[in-house]
């Protein structure tokens, strides 16, 4: 059975190397999907029977984890030494500074890396994070899925 949940948050970004608009500094009010697989619950009387897994527990396992860390934070890549040593300069300010550029498909890697350990087999029902969707805007999103990218591999 695959459950997904749906969390909101905004970030600002910028792709330092792109062509177009998005090597600017601007912000995304981005969406995070989390879907799980896992087997139903059915020991009698236990708070999640019938459920692969409780939603305020999928969600506040992702708030915890990925959104508290982005939302209302500056998402930039390492290598952009100019806006990083820049956000360093701002007293008090949420930068989460990233390995890899921060485009939807690799806020999506770093979501799932992330996240994995913390949902594997919460209830003893075989539970494993299958995919994350990042969307950065209503009609543009990435999936990092299990078993589909190479840096997800043997991960499962």
């Amino acid at each position: 059975m695959l459950i997904t949940r749906r969390l909101e948050f905004d970030a600002g970004h910028r792709i330092p190397n792109h062509s177009s608009n998005c090597r600017h500094l601007h912000g995304h009010r981005y969406a995070l999907e989390v879907t799980l697989s896992g087997n139903i619950i059915t020991s009698e009387g236990a708070p999640e029977q019938g459920m692969v897994m409780d939603f305020a527990e999928v969600k506040a396992i992702a708030q915890r984890h990925v959104v508290d860390a982005w939302d209302h934070a500056f998402l930039v890549y390492a290598q952009d030494t100019v806006v990083v040593e820049f956000l360093r300069s701002l007293p008090g300010h949420k930068t989460v500074v990233l390995a890899a550029p921060p485009t939807a498909e690799n806020l999506a890697l770093e979501a799932f890396r992330i996240l994995d350990a913390a949902y594997r087999d919460v209830y003893g029902n075989q539970l494993k994070l299958e995919r994350v969707r990042v969307y950065e805007t209503p009609n543009c999103w990435a999936d990092a899925v299990r078993g589909q990218d190479p840096s997800l591999q043997g991960k499962g």
